[in-house]
């Protein structure tokens, strides 16, 4: 056996907003070892070298154990949102040097005369222009001009750019063009990062194409120094195994790849709680699992329908108005439809403009952070309400490690929102609880109905630090009376990096009409899209079972947008184009209710996955017992009941503690390191084999 192969440790490391998680995975035992610290935030490779050295200490040499090391971070997103990326440059096709600001023509809030949008990425004076023209059959229109090219590539560098993106019109079609200026920029300026459209996304739509790619260049950079600093760090306190990255569309890939296309890993980390939603969804056939993650700065959230995530094709980053769609940057890659509301434990409380309470987007994050971390935060947040209203315990947050100062947060509160609105600071403490409920609630709800799920008939599963304190709120809100809180909730990110497959998403534009298609041509596409994927994964000598799941998106000819099709495997020539229109009709008409089988199609883009087989989470169960253990019920605390409008007393429990088999009754509060729950008067929990809560509020709900 190999060095590797005997090594048997997993090191899960998710960079949050507010806290940075660790979840350590022995796959022979089964024993997780978990881990909370603060994030830092000018440098999150300082938070996870000192998260690992801290966990060293309760397992000595278990750095030089690790076989892998999974990571996901904000840093992405967080950079594109406060424009902290690189100064970047920009070569596109002659006459479409604004495309950036002109989009697709669209209004997002058209009666608005004052309407918004966001600035682009690059500036107006680092876009350059190039004569070149590639038609969208591939034929070379007009030639690049090498030395405009020169001239070009060598302004920008005068202009001090630290990134160039190459975007030319119809290059999906035929690179030609492209490559070449990838040629002259690797001659002119080494060492410069780039992202060539064609490498990043090469799809029909211009602007989202152009989009993505500068996109792409604009945090190149600052990815690579950051995971190569990350790399080096750990290589320095004794990590000799893999590191692996979390992508936004619930796959993991190799450093490289993550360096080479950070725009990919934008939702890095909330990706996975809905991966682990989705292994837990299968693990119980819940047909309807609401994936809900609250962090320490917002929340995020996704239905899973028959154990599945959707994935979608596009979406939208730093929105100049947080619930318009179209307010903000157009991003084209694969990414696991979940929402991402600014609602977390750090969420800032304040009057807003016509004087009445207003809870987030604004978030103190780690640095402040809330009044009683005591760190200077002088606004108080939804953790100081939780805190005063008795949910918290100040002498057990992550497991008696980090002490909070209830008397900061009662005062935060008093100052900021009771006194000013002639209120109680109780009053104030509650508002401030339930209306980042309310706020979580109506998102909910939308996200819910658009994807034709049910609110009703949901199992609310939630996960992060602060999900399973607003968890049996959030769910009376919105009619859930099913609320499931997986073992280790507040580390569900970290923990669902061991659920992922190792995968990586290729796709091709390739316009044509279904009665015209060379199904021949289309595998031969497929073909290479898995090669490509396959040095995506960065696989190692000899490493083998990569499969690969094709599809397609078709649209009605004359149509604006596409329906994907998962395509079964085998040659294109045994499905035929009566077989890909048949699974066309079947899925159009399960989404719009009907279809159209007269009018003819069109496909798009041909969409390939590269996975490797998933090292699945063994979950331990344990037989049922009739008896609790004696150290579970750790005794009562007074906490705030929205039924009686009053404190009253919780039992309190230690989740540690809990055996399978084991219920009780609310009002209770049940603590664990890394997270709390809070049962309301009448709700009923029970444990399961697994030690998952189960938590039936249908007796809270008048059910």
């Amino acid at each position: 056996m190999s060095e590797r192969g005997a090594l048997k440790q997993r090191l899960g490391v998710d960079v949050g907003g507010t806290f940075t998680d660790f979840v350590l995975l022995d796959e022979e035992t089964g024993e997780l070892t978990i881990h909370k610290c603060l994030t830092t935030p000018s440098n999150p490779s300082d938070a996870v070298v000192k998260g690992m050295e801290q966990i060293d200490i309760e397992e000595p040499g278990f750095v030089s154990k690790l076989d892998e090391l999974i990571h996901g971070t904000t840093l992405v997103i967080n950079a594109i949102i406060e424009r902290k990326g690189a100064r970047t440059g920009l070569i596109t096709t002659k006459g479409f040097r604004d495309i950036l600001e002109l989009g697709r023509e669209i209004r997002y809030a058209p009666f608005d005369i004052m309407a918004e949008f966001p600035l682009p990425l690059v500036p107006r004076e680092l876009r350059v222009e190039v004569d070149e023209r590639v038609t969208a059959d591939g034929s070379i229109l007009t030639p690049l001009e090498t030395e405009q090219a020169r001239q070009a590539i060598n302004g920008l560098l005068d202009r001090q750019v630290d990134s160039i993106a190459v975007c030319l019109l119809n290059s999906y079609a035929n690179p030609v063009h492209e490559q070449e200026l990838k040629s002259l920029i690797t001659e002119i300026a080494p060492g410069i990062p780039f992202s060539i459209s064609y490498d990043v996304l090469p799809q029909i739509r211009e602007f989202e194409r152009t989009s993505t790619t500068v996109t792409n260049a604009y945090v190149k950079p600052l990815t690579e120094e950051y995971l190569t600093c990350l790399s080096s760090r750990l290589e320095e306190i004794g990590f000799s195994g893999r590191l692996f990255i979390m992508l936004s569309s619930g796959g993991i890939t190799s450093v490289e790849t993550a360096a080479e296309h950070p725009v990919r890993i934008i939702e890095s980390g909330p990706t996975a709680a809905v991966i682990a939603g989705q292994y837990y969804g299968r693990l119980f056939d819940i047909s309807e699992m609401f994936c809900f993650d609250m962090g320490g700065t917002t929340a995020k959230s996704c239905l899973i329908q028959d154990g599945v995530a959707g994935v979608v094709p596009t979406f939208e980053v730093g929105r100049v108005q947080r619930f318009m769609r179209g307010s903000g940057l157009k991003i084209q890659v694969p990414v696991v439809d979940l929402m991402e509301i600014g609602a977390g434990g750090g969420s800032i409380a304040r009057i807003g403009r016509m004087g009445t309470l207003q809870v987030g987007p604004e978030s103190a994050g780690a640095e402040p952070g809330p009044c009683c971390y005591g760190q200077g935060g002088s606004q108080p947040t939804v953790t100081d309400a939780d805190l005063v209203l008795g949910y918290l315990d100040a002498d057990h947050f992550l497991g008696g490690t980090m002490q909070l100062d209830i008397e900061a947060a009662r005062l935060g509160i008093e100052e900021c929102i009771a006194v000013p609105l002639g209120i109680s600071l109780v009053q104030a403490a509650w508002g401030i609880h339930d209306m980042i409920n309310e706020t979580m609630a109506a998102a909910a709800k939308t996200h819910i109905a658009e994807k034709g799920g049910d609110p009703v008939t949901v199992t609310l599963a939630a996960f992060g630090g602060a999900g399973p304190v607003h968890a049996a709120g959030l769910a009376q809100k919105i009619g859930a009376s099913r609320v499931v809180i997986p073992p280790h909730a507040g580390v569900g990110s970290a923990l669902g990096f061991f659920t992922a497959p190792r995968a990586f998403d290729t796709a091709r534009s390739h316009k044509v009409a279904l009665s015209e298609i060379d199904l021949k041509r289309v595998d031969g596409i497929f073909e290479q899209l898995g090669k490509e994927g396959e040095i995506a994964l960065g696989l190692d000598a000899g490493e083998e079972g990569v499969t690969h799941s094709r599809s397609l998106d078709a649209r009605f000819i004359g149509q604006g947008s596409e329906t994907n099709v998962p395509l079964p495997s085998g040659d294109l020539a045994t499905i035929g184009t009566e077989g890909i229109r048949n699974l066309f009709d079947v899925i159009y008409e399960r989404l719009y209710g009907r279809t159209y089988p007269d009018t003819p199609l069109e496909l798009v883009n041909l969409r390939l996955r590269s996975s490797l087989p998933v090292k699945l989470l063994d979950l331990p169960s344990s037989e049922i017992s009739v008896e609790t253990h004696p150290q579970a019920l750790k005794g009562e605390r007074l906490a705030f009941s929205e039924h009686s409008e009053d404190f009253i007393p919780h039992q309190v429990w230690d989740r540690h503690h809990l055996t399978p088999g084991d219920s009780f009754h609310g009002p209770a509060i049940v603590e664990e390191s890394e997270s709390t729950l809070i049962v309301p008067s009448g709700a009923m929990v029970e444990v399961d084999e697994y030690g998952f809560l189960w938590c039936d509020l249908t007796e809270v709900m008048g059910e």
